[in-house]
């Protein structure tokens, strides 16, 4: 899950096109890089999916750890629906399709032995709140791509599995989508967007700069690209270092626990 949480870092501060230029020669850390409800949320399903027993209902472990996880830091960049899904007492899921269920993701593609339950359990991580067809669809294909990377498919099978499975638009460089692209929630919007910058990034670090340089919702980007570029690349030290650093107590040792458990 390195790669999910240093694309967020590192995307954060140029959320909304704040990255004006749309270049990929930004500072990769600066004051302003900090970690967002895509880390948070990301490090909840992990550590619901950790901690899951057998038999157990799995969508309510999964509400309780987003939940608990979630108010301990309200103020990371929610969508507003979200928020009142996060403090409801009885929180059902709103027929959501933002790229919340891409983003927080990418540990079931660590946990998981096969491309069937890979995608049956991205269903139910997103199901808990982004019960719609397109956010359904952009958990799965984001869990698909980092699965099939990290077990070591060529970036042309993992675009032609994503495109025959998903039917996404992968057509499109990343030049062309960067000059008229601008903020996009939806996972419609945004997951095509973060393959895409992953299947042209030529190593990890060159993937979350092509991401942020798309622009719009660029820590989202980066968070989905990087947890792809994750599987395919690895992570270099340093960065994990940086990403470990730049995590409170609580997150870091969710992390902790999800490497030695993924190992």
């Amino acid at each position: 899950m390195f790669g999910a949480i240093l694309g967020d870092i590192v995307g954060s501060p140029y959320e909304f096109n704040a990255n004006n230029y749309k270049a990929k020669d930004f500072p990769l850390f600066c004051d302003r890089s900090e970690f967002t409800d895509d880390t948070v949320m990301t490090l909840a399903v992990a550590q619901a999916l950790m901690n899951a027993e057998e038999g157990e209902d799995l969508k309510a472990r999964l509400a309780r750890s987003m939940q608990s996880i979630g108010r301990r830091y309200p103020y990371c960049g929610y969508g507003g629906r979200f928020f009142h899904w996060m403090f409801s007492k009885d929180p059902k899921p709103y027929e959501s399709y933002g790229n919340g269920s891409g983003m927080r993701v990418s540990s079931v593609a660590w946990l998981c032995d096969d491309l069937e339950s890979v995608r049956n359990l991205a269903r139910i991580t997103a199901s808990v709140s982004h019960n719609h067809p397109e956010g359904y669809k952009g958990a799965e294909a984001i869990a698909s791509a980092i699965f099939l990377a990290r077990t070591g498919s060529t970036k042309d099978e993992i675009r032609d599995y994503i495109v025959q499975e998903f039917g996404y638009d992968l057509s499109r460089t990343c030049d062309e989508i960067r000059p008229t692209y601008r903020m996009d929630e939806t996972c419609q919007g945004s997951v095509p967007e973060a393959i895409t910058a992953f299947l042209e990034g030529t190593d990890f670090e060159d993937v979350i700069r092509t991401a942020v340089s798309l622009g719009g919702d660029s820590d989202t980007i980066a968070d989905m690209a990087g947890a792809i570029a994750e599987g395919f690349y690895g992570v270099p030290g340093d960065l994990k270092k940086e990403c470990m650093e730049r995590l409170p107590l609580d997150l870091r040792e969710i992390l902790r626990q999800f490497c030695e458990r993924a190992q």
